[in-house]
């Protein structure tokens, strides 16, 4: 077997990889940085990040305005103190960026212009257009060609941890081109896959978006957190799932049904009275709009589709100047996938899952429970986003925690001795395993397609916008089954070039497991709270679970559960408002 070596080794290219890839080059410019990416980092999911990127810069915000927005936007299930730190680190990575070349938008005065975001009193969303995430991702990813040290393995996809004497040695890794199988050890390692959406039927995530990080984890005795938040979007477009920013809402888009009337005034967004003037009640938090969308439904006001009932998002009014100097992605969108013009038409829209607020188990410098390994981006639950994240809170958060992550492994590389020999029995391991699983099996009698199709409908079914026991009952013994059939699953394609069948097989076992914890989180916690919303607990139980929710994987397969606590530091639990003095900062900063 092939091995490679390196002292700090990243999985996944997109933002938080790059970005943590940079600050390892730059914490100890000798060490080897190696970035494993199964698809070339350009095309990585943060490309596709429209909206901006949160951080305080104009008079009038400040620091504790956005850690405040940020935990009441979370329901109060963040841990506070790695809010400060993103809070305050997040202007500086922004600005790092603009230094390296990222071109963001402008005002009329030359300073860099804001927009206002969900959840958010005052206007602090950065942004490029409605690009932002490709030209982040871009500035990034040529940044890292100025540092020798950061070797790339494009299209290769990581099957397995290495673990030996407590502590991650490296990957096995399955190169796509050639089907070769490697060992790829390090001193420390980086996970960076980004989120799960593709667990779920309609996404905004790219088909790469599997949970192939969080899963590496748990198979590695790794806890995940928090797994039972899952945010869904409120405006997706009912086909494909693709994202419809919130900065379409931001720019004064409304949100109608389909009697043309503002339905989001009929409901409690967070505010004591609802205030049905208000410029921004389309900018409530996520959660609740989707919520809202859901009791549209319920009352048949929303207008039926092959795809499901969508309400619309009205943007006519905006004009065809700003929409197309401000929102011009959201256009090419709409006209390439719908065949509409927003200019003159309405675009149907319906919530579709958009980020996890769960993931891998870290700490405020990103490290894990398990020695050497450390996890950042969407992949990782630090957690700045409770129960639920705010919109463009997710750019800043790879950029913090990326940099935070890739300075603590490089730290830690730097004091460890090379990996044992021991781990090369593991590799050799994980290679005779995939062979019998999958290139060398005949007979079985199970299709992947099938096994997802059924995944689908027990995660769209169970564990939705609002769940209750019976649902998750039913969907947890589903993928129970699953799991189960997965076994006599059997391949066509046998060949060791680009095999997209067998990358589909492996992208459905992580799947199965990622989706099976985020349903055994959602049974243990017995409230709604955020984006976890229960209609047999309706209300939020802070005496019973202010807490995260910790998953672990045991070695017969099975799963425990246990809280861990929330580290309030200068905000206490309260109701999230969203009220007037929003609208009156907002107004009072334009």
């Amino acid at each position: 077997m092939d091995i490679s070596y390196h002292d700090v080794l990243l999985v996944g290219g997109g933002g938080a990889g790059l970005r943590a890839a940079i600050a390892v080059a730059e914490t100890n410019p000798n060490l080897s940085a190696a970035v494993v990416s199964k698809v070339y980092p350009m095309r990585s999911h943060t490309v596709s990040a429209e909206g901006g990127a949160a951080g305080v810069i104009r008079p009038g915000d400040t620091l504790d305005d956005h850690a405040y927005d940020t935990i009441s936007g979370g329901d109060w299930l963040c841990d506070q103190d790695a809010v400060e730190i993103f809070v305050k680190e997040a202007p500086e990575e922004l600005l790092r960026l603009e230094h390296w070349g990222c071109p963001w938008s402008r005002d009329s005065d030359g300073r860099v212009a804001v927009r206002a975001f969900g959840g958010m009193k005052n206007m602090r969303t950065w942004f490029a257009a409605d690009k932002t995430g490709f030209h982040l991702l871009h500035t990034l990813f040529q940044t890292t060609f100025k540092y020798k040290s950061v070797t790339r393995y494009d299209e290769w996809f990581v099957t397995r941890l290495l673990v030996d004497e407590g502590r991650v040695q490296g990957v096995v890794a399955l190169q796509l081109m050639s089907g070769r199988i490697q060992a790829i050890t390090a001193k420390s390692v980086i996970l960076c896959t980004g989120g799960c959406g593709r667990v779920f039927p309609f996404t905004t995530n790219a088909s790469i978006k599997t949970g192939d990080g969080m899963a590496l984890a748990f198979q590695a005795g790794v806890p995940l957190k928090d797994m039972e938040f899952v945010q869904y979007h409120p405006t997706g477009l009912p086909f494909t799932g693709i994202l419809i920013t919130e900065a379409a809402r931001s720019e004064g888009g409304y949100l109608i049904n389909k009697d043309g009337y503002r339905y989001l005034q009929d409901y409690n967004l967070g505010t004591p009275t609802p205030q049905p003037v208000l410029r921004n009640m389309e900018l409530g938090p996520r959660d609740r709009l989707s919520q809202a969308f859901v009791k549209e439904v319920e009352k048949g006001r929303t207008t039926d589709t092959p795809y499901g009932p969508v309400v619309h998002l009205d943007l006519r009014r905006l004009g065809e100047k700003v929409i197309n100097t401000r929102l011009p992605f959201v256009r090419e969108l709409c006209l390439k996938y719908e065949n509409i013009d927003p200019i003159k038409e309405l675009i149907p829209v319906r919530p579709v899952i958009h980020y996890m607020m769960g993931g891998v188990h870290t700490d405020n410098d990103g490290a894990t429970p398990l020695a050497g390994l450390y996890a950042a981006g969407e992949v990782a639950c630090v957690s700045i986003n409770g129960a639920n994240r705010l919109g463009s809170n997710s750019l800043p958060e790879l950029l913090v925690f990326g940099a935070r992550a890739g300075k603590a492994a490089a730290l830690a590389a730097m004091e460890q001795k090379p990996p044992s020999e021991r781990v090369v029995s593991q590799a050799l391991d994980e290679k005779l395993r995939l062979e019998q699983q999958f290139l060398r099996k005949t007979g079985g009698r199970e299709r992947i397609a099938t096994i997802r199709s059924e995944m689908h409908k027990a995660m769209e079914n169970g564990a939705g916008i609002y769940r209750n026991q019976t649902s998750l009952q039913k969907a947890a013994d589903k993928l129970r089954e699953l799991r189960e059939r997965f076994r006599e699953v059997s391949l066509d394609d046998h060949s060791l070039t680009f095999n997209t069948e067998l990358l589909a097989a492996l992208e459905q076992s992580f799947m199965l497991d990622v989706g099976s914890a985020i349903v055994e989180s959602a049974l243990h916690r017995v409230e709604s709270r955020g984006a976890h919303q229960r209609t047999d607990f309706p209300a939020r139980d802070d005496r019973n679970f202010l807490a995260h929710t910790l998953i672990f994987n045991n070695s017969d397969g099975s799963t425990r559960v246990k809280p861990a606590p929330v580290v309030i530091t200068r905000w206490p639990p309260a109701e999230r408002v969203y009220g007037v003095q929003s609208e009156v900062k907002q107004t009072a900063a334009r």
